[in-house]
């Protein structure tokens, strides 16, 4: 496979409730090809407005890697799996990365 561009490849950050729900999201994006790899961080204390009122609130952050033409997967994955009613789905660009690194996060995510 030819070197691609980096921006080929993405993170894509959501936060969910526990580490369980962390963890269903992980393995089922990776073993669906859609990221892969992720990695789960937490507990985060996080802090937001929702309907009307400011909230706080452990979290468990999920950052997966993929290609970008996996990404509209992915989101779809992610919606349909997710607990809240509006979740935190970002897609952020990665500008620059180890060339062989980038290499193989489009090829475990090449639709199989």
């Amino acid at each position: 496979m030819e070197v691609l561009p980096e921006s080929q490849v993405c993170q894509v950050v959501t936060t969910v409730d526990s580490a369980e729900a962390a963890d269903v999201l992980a393995r089922g994006a990776v073993e669906a090809r859609l990221a892969a790899c992720a990695q789960v961080s937490g507990p985060v204390t996080s802090t937001y407005w929702w309907q009307g009122h400011v909230e706080s609130g452990q979290e468990w952050q999920l950052v997966l890697k993929t290609g970008r033409t996996r990404y509209p997967e992915l989101v779809t994955f992610l919606r349909e799996r997710h607990a809240y009613e509006v979740p935190e789905i970002l897609c952020l660009p990665v500008v620059d990365g180890e060339p062989a690194y980038l290499r193989w996060v489009v090829e475990e995510t090449h639709a199989r």
